[in-house]
């Protein structure tokens, strides 16, 4: 069987990361039906967070979190491919992204960050890979991280 959405992420340079322990008490993920609902995912990997908060409002500090948010998504890939049985093919569309930005008040660049999630998203699924979203600043998240990304996706069956 050939996983098409893995040998895209493969081409991009990009990787799933290792498996890590949920830092609560709470299921990566919760199916109903063909809907999936994944919980927040930081930029972690290895177990340790790879981008710590608040982001610096620059062009260097939106840059460092949109890679942030592009470690949650690859995060949030990871639990969906074990929701998916191992086979990311099975998504059929991603419904919905919220997005969390650790920032000071005032901070307006959120939607900025989270774009380093959604361009993932859409790199790898085309327009399936289009979602309705949420972008907010918060003043903080688990373990200090940069950012958290959660999402709702559909699958074919």
């Amino acid at each position: 069987m050939t996983f098409h959405v893995e040998h895209r992420l493969t081409e991009m340079g990009l990787a799933l990361p290792p498996d890590w322990t949920p830092r609560g008490q709470f299921l990566p993920f919760r199916k109903d039906g063909t809907t999936v609902y994944l919980s927040g995912q930081i930029c972690e990997w290895d177990g340790s967070v790879t981008h710590m908060g608040p982001v610096e409002d620059t062009p260097e500090g939106i840059e460092t979190a949109r890679k942030a948010a592009q470690i949650c998504a690859l995060n949030l890939l990871y639990r969906l491919r074990e929701a998916c049985d191992g086979d990311l093919d099975l998504v059929d569309v991603m419904l919905r992204l919220g997005g969390f930005v650790n920032c000071a008040s005032g901070f307006g660049q959120s939607p900025a960050v989270i774009n380093g999630a959604t361009e993932l998203f859409v790199a790898l699924f085309g327009d399936s890979g289009w979602h309705a979203r949420t972008a907010v600043g918060v003043s903080g998240l688990p373990g200090n991280a940069m950012v958290e990304v959660d999402a709702i996706v559909r699958l074919k069956r």
